[in-house]
């Protein structure tokens, strides 16, 4: 009954302790939401000005940081 008791806490607690970490995870979003929509205004900008190896290397850099 001990044990039994004692998991049961464990249990309960830990999921608020996991629960803490969704805002950290959602700035860390924003951060790459950001860097991305930088990346891809400048890739946009090269485009119109007609280099698009340049804008083609900050598009696939931008979709990197997505990826894993």
């Amino acid at each position: 009954m001990k044990k039994f008791i004692i998991t049961t806490i464990i249990i309960l607690f830990s999921g608020s302790a996991f629960a803490g970490s969704c805002p950290m995870m959602a700035k860390n979003i924003d951060a790459k939401i950001a860097e991305a929509q930088e990346l891809r205004d400048i890739a946009m900008n090269a485009h119109k000005n007609g280099d698009h190896a340049k804008s083609e290397e900050l598009l696939n850099k931008a979709l990197e940081l997505f990826k894993g």
